[in-house]
């Protein structure tokens, strides 16, 4: 057996392969590359010792023996080594990893049927950086803001009891952040095992009993969490928590949360101490996590560097399709030249994850250019660099032209150049079709199509009203079987100790009657446990039904709630299809009553889709009619008191980042909450779907609240501050 000459690097960060010939990474992998290798590369002498100007390098893993490419910008030099060069002999067959992200599945496939929460282990796997539902939770918890006083001092919300039994997570918006907050100590609580596992629980407790000094003790403190006996799992989901907390001490200010605070909350969640005895004072699982957060600044949270591109796949078809390499930038339909990011912003409202286009970069720069990708609901802005005729989105850059670089990733996952971005360019925006929504060339050819596309909306909207209405039933369905099962654990509870106390009772006397002989006083004692026993076991058979119906049930209202999302994006579609017909039509000059045939509308009533001069001067076009900015509920009904049924007025919520709408229903006054989400304004999903307040206020002119409750069969019809109409 020979040798030969290469080189270790250690790996930094977590990376799963993409591609079949990729290598997986885990932080503290150590890399064997051959020099051969890289010279063959065409890299020289010393080129080694930067992997991120390398790229892409061919090694093994010495952990996992597993050999193929990983990404030089994940891993750092180490030194050379003497590579040992086998003798040929027949490989061994060994077995398959499992398939990454089989377990998440799993877990997903729990939490929907109601399942007690998994191990850390088990709910998710680098490149994560914490399990998806903490992940949801701590975004939402940040985005609604860390600086109230009751955040995290709050319990007894909905959400945490509906979340005792079922531990899917769905839209979380509506809820306050004292609700979210709750839930997130609900969910720390929850898990089989704590964040710091036992098996450090005894080095950890020595640090913090022998070094004194806070600065020292939270050193230790770290070295004593790295153990091999930590999984990789609770190290990830422990850092991702100081760093949250962390955010949280710094509004101390406001919210009054520092970090010995957050250690009383959040310390014995953590670090959990089994039966603490007497001489263990409680406090050590505050202490612990109050020194972990006293530091003057939390490290930053360490992302992954961008991926080196790969070199583009060959494609037998890539010659056929359009936007290909032979094609001008300036010709292709994605590529919109100088355009603000406002208009950007517009062209992608409401389209699915996917969807992109590109324009000149807002710095000016000869070359450089802004790829907008939707991703999660959010518009994502990658700058393209160029250099030297190369472009990329890092270095190196490697793409000839910008059309290489989008064909290259319309193929292939961004992941590849950033691990969040695990989508392709899959749907442009093409500039070509943006002027030709309206294809027809006649007044009468574009009426039929928007009598089409009215009945499209109108049937989609029927099938919308029918769907929310299930699942409005079932929800509340949901609740109260949620409220029943808790109170038949607190039945069998009651039960239970009346059996344990009648058969502690019952011993004695049942010795004395069989002293005396009265072995029917016997019989009608054991009878009468018996009894009891059996009451119970009816009781715990009717609870597991009732679980098993709450299961089925929550089941088929996530797959109502499915099917009214997978309805949204066709309903925003046809709806504005709809309206760019009407105002074609009307800027074409066609009369009002023939628009009102096509919308199938009788002329004598009500048009609720009016483009003339009737419609365009109802008050509700001025805000300040009806826009009154920050009152509270009494002053809006002091506003409202003695007002005519349909009088409103939209002012700030106590909510934060909602509005409330205050109208008169039969002489009182109501109020709901309008909230803004990622689709739009609206009173409640999935009607959330109004691009202002305003046209909020004119569809609600026309249309009843009473589909979102019973007791708000009422229009907005009267702005509280517009004029009556002269008589």
């Amino acid at each position: 057996m020979g040798s030969t000459d290469g080189f270790q690097y250690r790996a930094l960060y977590p990376y799963r392969k993409e591609r079949e010939e990729d290598i997986d990474l885990l932080p503290g992998d150590i890399l064997v590359v051959s020099k051969g290798a890289l010279q063959a590369l065409g890299f020289k002498d010393g080129d080694e010792q930067t992997p991120n100007q390398i790229g892409w390098i061919l090694g093994v893993n010495e952990r996992t023996k597993q050999k193929g490419d990983f990404p030089g910008t994940y891993v750092e030099y180490v030194g050379p080594v003497k590579i040992s060069v086998p003798s040929h002999r027949p490989r061994v067959q060994r077995p398959l990893p499992a398939t990454p992200g089989a377990s998440g599945s799993r877990v997903q496939e729990a939490l929907e049927q109601g399942s007690p929460l998994p191990d850390l282990q088990e709910q998710f796997s680098p490149p994560e950086i914490a399990p998806p539902l903490l992940v949801k939770l701590v975004e939402a918890i940040e985005k609604k803001g860390l600086d109230s006083e009751m955040l995290y001092r709050t319990s007894g919300s909905e959400l945490r009891q509906a979340l005792r039994t079922d531990w899917t997570l769905s839209d979380l918006e509506p809820f306050d952040v004292h609700s979210l907050g709750e839930v997130l100590r609900g969910y720390l609580q929850d898990l089989p095992s704590p964040v710091v596992p036992v098996s450090v629980h005894g080095d950890v407790l020595r640090v913090l009993q022998e070094i004194p000094q806070a600065e020292n003790c939270r050193k230790q403190l770290l070295l004593a969490l790295e153990s091999p006996a930590v999984p990789l799992q609770n190290t990830l989901t422990l850092q991702f928590l100081l760093r949250h907390l962390g955010k949280v001490s710094q509004q101390a200010e406001s919210n009054s949360l520092h970090p010995r605070a957050l250690g009383e909350i959040f310390g014995p969640l953590l670090f959990r101490l089994p039966g603490a005895s007497p001489e263990l004072s409680p406090d050590f699982s505050v202490l612990f996590l109050e020194v972990l957060l006293q530091t003057k600044e939390l490290e930053p949270e360490q992302l992954p560097p961008a991926l080196p591109p790969k070199p583009p796949k060959p494609k037998p078809s890539a010659a056929s399709l359009a936007n290909g390499n032979s094609v001008p930038l300036q010709d292709a339909e994605w590529y919109w030249g100088d355009i603000s990011r406002e208009e950007v912003n517009e062209k992608l409202r409401d389209t699915p994850d996917g969807t992109f286009l590109v324009r000149d970069a807002s710095s000016k720069i000869q070359g450089e250019y802004t790829l907008t990708l939707r991703k999660g609901g959010n518009n994502k802005l990658i700058k393209i660099f160029h250099r030297e005729g190369k472009y990329g989105f890092s270095e190196p850059l490697t793409f000839g032209s910008v059309v290489e670089l989008i064909t290259h990733y319309r193929h292939e996952s961004l992941a590849q150049y950033n691990a969040k971005l695990d989508t392709r360019l899959l749907y442009p925006i093409s500039k070509y079709q943006q002027d030709q929504v309206v294809k027809e060339d006649s007044v009468e050819a574009v009426g039929e199509q928007l009598k089409v596309y009215h009945q499209q909306y109108q049937d989609k909207s029927w099938e919308y009203d029918l769907l929310y209405e299930e699942y409005t039933r079932t929800s509340q369905e949901l609740q109260m079987k949620r409220t029943a099962i808790e109170a038949f654990n607190e039945t069998i509870k009651i039960f239970e100790e009346q059996c344990q106390t009648q058969e502690k009772c019952s011993k004695e006397y049942i010795e004395r009657f069989r002293r005396e002989g009265n072995e029917k006083e016997v019989q009608r004692i054991l009878m009468n446990s018996e009894k009891l026993k059996s009451r119970i076991t009816e009781i715990h058979d009717s609870k597991m039904k009732l679980e098993q119906d709450l299961k089925k049930q929550a089941s088929e209202n996530r797959e109502i709630d499915k099917r009214m999302n997978s309805l949204k994006p066709d309903l925003m579609q046809l709806r504005k299809l709809r309206d760019q017909y009407l105002v074609w039509l009307t800027q074409k000059g066609a009369r009002q009553k023939k628009i009102n045939e096509w919308l199938g509308i009788k002329n004598e009533t009500e048009d609720q889709y009016s483009m003339m001069d009737d419609e365009e001067e109802l008050p509700h076009h001025e805000e300040r009619t009806w826009y009154v900015g920050k009152i509270n509920r009494l002053q809006a009904e002091e506003m409202l008191c003695g007002k005519r049924d349909g009088t409103f007025l939209i002012r700030e919520s106590s909510q934060k980042g909602c509005y409330a709408c205050s109208v008169v229903v039969d002489g009182d006054t109501k109020h709901c909450v309008i909230y803004k989400t990622a689709t739009g304004y609206g009173f409640a999903e999935p009607y959330n779907l109004y691009a202002s307040l305003k046209d909020l206020v004119l569809h609600y002119k026309h249309t009843s609240l009473v589909q979102h409750n019973d007791s708000l069969n009422v229009t907005l019809a009267h702005p509280v501050l517009s004029q009556p109409p002269a008589r």
